[in-house]
């Protein structure tokens, strides 16, 4: 009765292994590597499959997800043989789960010696103060380089991103006070150039000033001279009309005898004006006939209006 009792439970226990050899389930996103007798048979995607109990096996097993591999700090030295430690990520899928799987031993591992040696071959044509500037471009020379590599591996990279840069407490120190410097310059720079355009903002309002001033002198001028030549014009419009009007009354009929009264009427006032301002007179020769004077007077008029 014992015999029969292990001998069922040993048949539970092997059918039990075999269907766990013979059934598999595989993942969604996965895929599992069968080897038939030790060599390559089949690769299994996602869903349910029957192996062969006992010939078949999965040898290995897969994601087809994107992977996000950390690479350890290591020290690079620049091209200006300065020492800096740097780490990042790698970011990597399996595209062919077979070459995955015998192409190389372990894909992860290997990308982490391939990116630590790429970045310090990288680093090392960079001065120092590019290589904070130039993250982007060592990213994609390192992508350029595992993605060659990894080919015959069946695993694609997808990108590489530098996580951090450490530098000598001494390269941080002289690029504090290079920095602190590099800003000291620029405030000096930007007060003399403010205090430069406040110059010229000054001397070009000082200019325009004398232009304007010197404008408005020279409007004053032309309209004083402008008044002036007008004034000279009406006083000699009117110059003349008064002459021609003197002359239009001589021409009538009693304007001889009223000239003769005006020229005696201004040569005794004038006369008088000279005693109220000379103590000695000088008394012309005619005094005593003055009709005689202001005949020579009008005489003179009628030869000058002939």
């Amino acid at each position: 009765m014992e015999i029969a009792t292990m001998l069922s439970l040993g048949f539970l226990v092997l059918v039990i292994i075999t269907l766990t050899k013979t059934a598999r389930i595989v993942p969604q996103r996965s895929a599992f590597i069968v080897e038939r007798l030790g060599k390559y048979a089949k690769t299994l995607e996602a869903g349910f499959h029957i192996l062969i109990p006992f010939i078949d096996r999965v040898a290995y097993k897969h994601t087809l997800k994107e992977e996000a591999i950390n690479v350890p700090s290591q020290a690079c030295v620049t091209k200006d043989n300065i020492q800096v430690v740097v780490d990042g990520v790698i970011y990597l899928q399996v595209v062919d789960p077979k070459l995955a799987s015998y192409g190389i031993n372990d894909y992860r591992y290997a990308s982490i010696q391939l990116a630590q040696t790429t970045l310090r071959s990288v680093v090392g044509k960079i001065d120092l103060d590019k290589t904070f500037e130039e993250r982007e471009t060592i990213n994609v020379q390192v992508v350029e380089a595992l993605d060659e590599a990894a080919k015959p591996w069946g695993v694609k990279v997808l990108r590489y991103e530098i996580a951090d840069i450490e530098l000598p407490a001494t390269i941080l120190d002289a690029l504090e006070k290079q920095m602190r410097a590099e800003r000291e310059r620029r405030a000096v720079v930007a007060q003399s150039e403010g205090e430069r355009e406040a110059k010229i903002n000054i001397s070009e309002g000082q200019k325009q000033e004398t232009i304007n001033l010197s404008e408005a002198d020279k409007m004053r001028q032309i309209n004083e001279a402008e008044g002036k030549a007008r004034e000279i014009e009406l006083i000699a419009t009117a110059t003349a009309e008064g002459l021609r009007r003197v002359a239009e009354a001589i021409n009538t009929q009693g304007g001889q005898e009223a000239v003769s009264l005006r020229v005696a009427e201004q040569y005794v006032k004038e006369f008088g004006k000279l005693a109220q301002t000379n103590n000695t007179m000088i008394l012309p020769a005619e005094l005593s006939n003055i009709g005689s004077a202001v005949a020579a007077i009008t005489k003179t008029l009628e030869t000058a209006r002939k």
